[in-house]
């Protein structure tokens, strides 16, 4: 069975040899050979924005990061206050954005509008952060924030949960679409912090062990309106 070394080194070979494709696409045969085509080394990203969404779920799950649909804005803010309260939450923080100030009106403990009073200390004791983003890449089932998106830096880094609020027209397929519409969006005037998030925080430092929540949220939520 070969190991990810060796499929390392077959790619090095490939790509000096082929085509290469857009990273979701399938490579074009090359002129006078019969080889196959390169393969293409990111997932898709779904032809419609059902499969979008479909395979969305699918690399949210394998990130351990927990999807929630919900069909309106009102819903929206009952499956936080419902999350909160399972989770026994005592502090939230949240962006100020017109999404977000209705959920964090129904959440049934303290909920901070971090930046407008940034304060780190506070904002490290609070359980959750509640934000808006970019967008989310349906291919990696990644979510793209950024300074505007997450009120600053720190409110979706330092609160030990992460939960995204977002409506279903924010999900793209693939990594290139997120970026466009990041541009088209912002034009000249890009935010300073442009962030991917892929699941909980990480790592496998020690021993390979995995551990979560090593350099950010231990917990990530993704609250889907549509």
């Amino acid at each position: 069975m070969p190991d990810a070394r060796s499929d390392i080194f077959a790619r090095i070979r490939e790509a000096l040899k082929v085509k290469a494709p857009r990273p979701h696409l399938k490579g074009e045969p090359v002129a006078g050979k019969t080889s196959a085509a390169a393969k293409p080394w990111l997932p898709d990203g779904g032809e419609s924005a059902e499969a979008s969404l479909a395979i969305l779920a699918e690399q949210l799950a394998k990130l351990k990061a927990m999807l929630i649909r919900v069909p309106d804005h009102a819903s929206a803010a009952k499956a936080v206050a419902e999350l909160a309260a399972a989770k026994n939450w005592k502090k939230v923080a949240y962006h100020g954005h017109p999404l977000l100030r209705p959920v964090a009106a129904a959440l049934p403990c303290e909920a901070w509008e971090a930046d407008a009073s940034f304060e780190k200390q506070r904002l490290e004791g609070c359980d959750a952060g509640l934000t808006t983003c970019e967008s989310i890449v349906a291919q990696l089932g990644a979510i793209l924030v950024s300074s505007a998106s997450s009120g600053g830096r720190a409110l979706s880094i330092l609160p030990h949960a992460h939960v995204v609020v977002a409506e279903a027209a924010q999900v793209v397929p693939d990594l290139g679409s997120a970026l466009a519409l990041a541009k088209a969006r912002h034009g000249d005037q890009m935010p300073s912090m442009l962030s991917f998030i892929t699941g909980p925080s990480r790592t496998g430092d020690i021993e390979r062990i995995l551990v979560l929540g090593a350099h950010g949220p231990k917990e990530l939520y993704l609250v889907l309106v549509g």
